[in-house]
């Protein structure tokens, strides 16, 4: 393991250590895993299903070792989650470690006899209509770099079950993420909080309560058509009666509720165009106790943070866009906080690139896996390969089409390292061992059925959690 403050003068070293790092998180069928990593790596063009990379020349092995691996092989997940905080960071120019976490589901609409399916948000599959496809969602964590890129270094993934809370659960997720960032060294005390970014979906506000005791902020994308609180006036004096929690009203939709703002900045971009945020400090959402704060003891907080409005001149294929609302934990900010934070936000975006190279060119979502466990397999399989790509990119040369640009150092894609990453693997570190002759079994009888039908299974959750206290107490009695 590469240790953060070791500087990566050899980036070869480093790749072949977490090659030989990630062997050794493979606790059965670990060369038949290696391999099929390597066939990932190394295959001409995206890829379109397991058995086709059974004939790769660096999986030496047949197809049903290839299957056998998936289904009865088993990784140290653990261990390969330590490994992967332990390599370099990217960082922002002072030093500031930012996260972003989201949710990418695999798709298995016809997959009836797959257990643990829920019921996906997809988009851009019908005419500007979502719709709820079965499926797997995962929950992903990755470390973002500075400028536009492609690249970004996958730290965690979680698989969200029928019974799991999703807030929760992510929570959970971002706590052992920083904790892990802690414990091999990246994070410091005196170093600055840890930025931690998150699109529309995620309750931010109950995120910032359950992580208040970590060194992160926490910034996240609203709707626009909330309701937000001011802080509560000062208090008269010879007032009675009983104090106010809240201020007035702040209506996103409603420029009528909106105060002077706190801040207001302009940034010119060669994207956006100019890039205008008012921001203001001490907004905090009306909690009722209601679904995930039912459970809550005691008084309701009150989760104070920062409203950022972005509005840009022009996104592309759009002269009109909306503004953005975001949400920070932080209060007390300065203008090039503000900045700061609006512009980490868009890095998030960086992440919806590596979805889409896990999915169009690794090929997470090709397999028609039965099991959620060999699904798990698969997902840390694609990261460990993703993470390989991004260490090989120093020594990466570009094979690009005829068709193609030149790419100048330092950035390439993902898609041109994983070209040239067949010429890299022999200079690297090669721990599978070669396979043994064996003979295959006489599997299933010629002209015999199998008998043993497998089990279909509901999709959805399967704990429906009460709404209000009224429900609670109806449900219990």
């Amino acid at each position: 393991m590469v240790l953060p403050d070791t500087p990566v003068s050899d980036p070869a070293a480093v790749l072949a250590g977490l090659r030989r790092d990630f062997y050794e998180c493979l606790v059965r069928r670990a060369d038949a895993l290696f391999e099929l990593t390597d066939a990932v790596l190394c295959t001409d063009g995206p890829v379109h299903s397991l058995v086709d990379l059974s004939l790769a020349a660096e999986h030496r092995r047949g197809h049903g070792a290839l299957y056998d691996g998936l289904n009865s092989g088993r990784l140290d997940i653990r261990r390969l989650r330590t490994t992967l905080a332990g390599l370099p960071l990217p960082r922002t120019a002072d030093g500031r470690i930012v996260l972003a976490v989201d949710v990418s589901n695999w798709l298995r609409p016809d997959a009836a006899t797959s257990p643990d399916r829920l019921f996906c948000h997809v988009y851009a599959r019908g005419k500007g209509q979502a719709q709820l496809i079965p499926g797997w969602p995962y929950s992903l964590v990755a470390a973002l770099e500075t400028g536009r890129t492609s690249w970004t270094q996958v730290l965690d993934a979680v698989r969200l079950g029928p019974a799991d809370d999703a807030t929760a659960v992510t929570a959970a997720q971002l706590r052992d993420v920083v904790d892990r960032l802690i414990a091999v060294g990246h994070w410091r005390p005196g170093d600055p909080d840890i930025l931690i970014v998150a699109d529309t979906g995620y309750d931010t506000a109950r995120l910032a309560w359950l992580l208040a005791d970590l060194p992160v902020v926490l910034v996240g994308r609203i709707r626009s058509d909330r309701v937000l609180r001011l802080p509560k006036p000062a208090r008269a004096a010879g007032t009675i009666g009983r104090p106010r929690k809240h201020g007035g009203e702040f209506a996103l939709a409603d420029p009528a509720t909106w105060p002077a703002p706190h801040h207001v900045t302009t940034t010119a971009t060669t994207r956006y165009g100019t890039a205008r945020a008012a921001a203001w400090d001490r907004l905090h959402p009306r909690l009722t106790r209601r679904t995930c704060w039912i459970d809550h003891h005691g008084d309701l907080p009150i989760i104070e943070g920062t409203l950022i409005r972005l509005q840009v001149d022009h996104l592309p294929g759009d002269r009109d866009p909306k503004p953005v609302w975001l949400w920070c934990s932080a209060t007390g900010a300065t203008a090039t906080d503000v900045d700061r934070w609006w512009q980490a936000f868009l890095r998030r975006f960086d992440l919806e690139h590596t979805f889409r190279l896990f999915k169009q060119t690794l090929g997470w979502t090709r397999p028609k896996i039965r099991t959620p466990q060999a699904a798990d397999r698969w997902t840390w399989l694609i990261i460990a390969a993703h993470t390989q790509l991004r260490l090989a990119r120093p020594l990466a040369a570009d094979l690009r089409r005829p068709w193609e640009k030149p790419a100048p150092p330092g950035r390439l894609t993902p898609a041109r390292v994983r070209r040239g990453f067949r010429n890299i693997r022999p200079t690297s570190a090669l721990p599978a061992s070669a396979p043994k002759p064996a003979t295959p079994g006489p599997g299933r009888p010629p002209g015999t059925r199998n008998r043993r039908a497998a089990p279909h299974h509901d999709v959805g959750k399967t704990i429906k959690r009460d709404l209000t206290i009224a429900a609670r107490k109806q449900h219990e009695g």
